[in-house]
């Protein structure tokens, strides 16, 4: 067994979209084994979550585990943190350790990636940004590999924050703005843990397609639930986004329900599924799938010692 620290480097979005593609692709046709999440809450400081899956058409298995501590941020330290277990699927021996801590933003960016690709009805985009955190970064390096950017709008929790996000994505023309400007957008991805919605349905124009990263927890939201109703909603996984999506809340109070959704990013990915009109709202609700996080580890592992896998 070999541990894989990944400090020297990390794949690039060119090769880590199409393996989260390729693994949406499988959960679409119905060809992977991933039972819930698991949450284990450690008091008032945070919770750890376990994530086991098998991609038979991979040769893939595995689990892991990641944390969720915010105030990791007062201490210096990573609000999220994982490791990643790939075990061999014959013989079940341990076969790599994967740091995914970084990885766990990469593989979430790219599954916005895909979204976007697939459910964007305009091109280039102009993309719109709640949330300057390292979650947002990730959604932004990774969506510019997959569709054209022509302008970035962020709006963050302070203006310092969205100032200096700007400023580090200056190349896609992005400017700090008030959150209602932000919403005003072609793609739009929100990347915070609020617990009350943030971006108000009146905010959001017609044919705009929206990638909700920020709720994967009960309890969390970040979207305004008429904005769910008014539009067409596709799950990573549908058991998962019930559980503690952005839907979580309005199924809760009873202004949503799991019949209206419109399918799963995998169906999308595979053509079963997609938006009506192109004037239509789209929602890709994301709550992180461990197959997306295996997909990424063994691309890890593959780049270092030429283990091979199924996709590009």
């Amino acid at each position: 067994m070999r541990y894989y620290p990944v400090h020297s480097g990390y794949p690039p979005y060119t090769r880590v979209n199409p393996a989260i593609e390729a693994a949406f692709a499988e959960h679409g046709r119905g060809g992977v084994q991933m039972p819930p999440k698991v949450y284990v809450t450690l008091v008032e400081n945070g919770d750890f979550r376990t994530m086991p899956a098998y991609i038979p058409a991979f040769g893939v298995a595995g689990v892991k585990v990641v944390n969720v501590h915010p105030q990791n941020r007062a201490r210096g330290l990573p609000t999220v943190m994982a490791l990643t277990v790939l075990i061999d699927v014959e013989t079940g021996v341990p076969r790599a350790i994967v740091n995914a801590t970084e990885l766990t933003a990469m593989r979430t960016g790219a599954a916005g990636a895909v979204a976007a690709k697939h459910l964007a009805s305009r091109r280039p985009v102009t993309l719109g940004v709640v949330g300057a955190g390292r979650q947002a970064e990730a959604l932004v390096e990774a969506t510019a590999a997959a569709v054209a950017i022509e302008e970035i709008r962020v709006w963050g929790r302070t203006e310092k924050s969205a100032e200096a996000f700007a400023a580090r994505y200056a190349d896609y023309n992005t400017r700090s703005v008030p959150i209602e400007r932000a919403c005003d957008c072609d793609v739009l991805t929100t990347t915070t843990p609020s617990t009350a919605p943030l971006v108000m349905a009146e905010w959001v124009r017609e044919g705009t397609h929206i990638n909700a990263i920020g709720a994967d927890a009960p309890g969390k939201q970040e979207l305004d639930p008429m904005l769910l109703v008014k539009a067409e909603v596709f799950v990573d996984d549908p058991g998962q986004a019930v559980h503690s999506g952005e839907i979580n809340v309005p199924i809760t109070t009873g202004l949503y329900n799991a019949g209206m959704i419109a399918g799963t990013l995998g169906e999308v990915v595979i053509g079963k599924k997609g938006r009506s009109s192109p004037d239509a709202i789209t929602i890709f609700d994301s709550t992180g799938l461990a197959i997306q996080d295996l997909a990424i580890a063994a691309l890890v592992v593959r780049e270092e010692d030429g283990y091979e896998l199924p996709f590009p």
